[in-house]
């Protein structure tokens, strides 16, 4: 199979966050058919990791992540994009990363591994269990959409559950009770008031109100209501916590669900360069060697109902992924 028949064939294989075991267990049956040393990571829950070893010590190991965001939709293509459900995020660059794969190996190169995770659209746990495992490699890429470039550094997150407390009343008597949902309102618009750090590569953080829950009917007054928020960091995410706090005061509790700084790769001359706004598995992968971060496709695609991906994209990923390899390994 070409690149955009590996594609596809991924994209087809539903694997939102959760369920993602089965494209786990496609990938392992074709890379052990094609000769690959293939390991899977249990990880509970019906979750697992898959390690593929080309033979020989991995000194570069090429990783990206199984899941997707919800809905699923299938593959289709015209001329020249290829459209699906991982499109961009992240199946084309794992059937480029694939193709890359077995090039290299037709070549007789064999210093490399492919490793494919779990979880990296929720909490990450794929990566956090692997990075417990030693593989002794020097070099690490991560695919993600970046067009095909270099990334040189990603924003941080932080994921935070923000909570307020009220006291029920019937919604004829409005002064009997305390709104959870009104005293939410005012935090949320206080949080959206602040103005954020800046960073000069990464720019400003910014913040997604992604999530708001409360009440239990139109006419109860709520005794409780909530909303999960996420900011994307352009300094440190113990800075970014602090405005937070500073903003709501004791008028909210927050709960942090996640956090990570911002993260800096490594940059090669001769590839061309882009700042991610988005996050990855880096943070959680540390034991693997000098990290990269590149793949094929637009991000602004990435969690839409349009996502997409230009065939020329991918053919060129697997060039520029056989090229990364034998410079790193070299």
């Amino acid at each position: 199979m070409d690149v955009v028949q590996w594609a596809r064939r991924l994209i087809d294989i539903p694997s939102v966050s959760g369920s993602e075991i089965a494209v786990a267990e496609y990938l392992a049956g074709r890379l052990s058919v094609e000769g690959f040393r293939v390991e899977r990571q249990e990880l509970g829950g019906g979750l697992a990791n898959i390690f593929a070893s080309a033979g020989g010590p991995p000194e570069v190991v090429l990783c990206s992540h199984l899941d997707t965001v919800s809905p699923f939709f299938p593959s289709r293509e015209d001329g020249e994009i290829l459209y699906g459900r991982g499109a961009c995020d992240a199946k084309g660059a794992m059937a480029a990363m694939v193709n890359a794969g077995l090039e290299l190996r037709a070549n007789h190169f064999d210093r490399f591994a492919f490793l494919f995770v779990a979880g990296e659209e929720t909490d990450s746990r794929g990566a956090k269990a692997a990075a417990a495992v030693n593989r002794g490699s020097r070099f690490l890429i991560i695919g993600e959409p970046t067009a095909n470039k270099l990334a040189v550094a990603h924003k941080g997150i932080l994921l935070l559950k923000v909570k307020t407390r009220g006291s029920a009343a019937h919604s004829a008597f409005p002064h009997l009770g305390d709104s959870a949902v009104n005293r939410l309102i005012d935090v949320l618009v206080s949080i959206r008031e602040i103005r954020w750090e800046s960073d000069p590569d990464l720019g400003e953080s910014s913040v997604n109100i992604g999530r708001i829950e409360g009440g239990t009917g139109a006419n109860v007054i709520a005794a409780e209501a909530s909303a999960r928020i996420m900011v994307r960091c352009a300094v440190p995410a113990a800075r970014v916590l602090d405005r937070v706090l500073e903003a709501v005061g004791d008028r909210a509790s927050c709960e942090i669900l996640s956090k990570t700084d911002p993260f800096r790769f490594g940059v090669r001359p001769g590839y061309g360069t882009t700042v991610s706004p988005f996050g990855s598995d880096a943070p959680h992968l540390f034991g693997y060697g000098e990290t990269f971060m590149l793949g094929p496709g637009n991000p602004e695609y990435a969690h839409t109902e349009a996502e997409k991906i230009s065939k020329s994209d991918l053919f060129a990923a697997v060039d520029i992924y056989c090229r990364l390899v034998r410079e790193l390994a070299a």
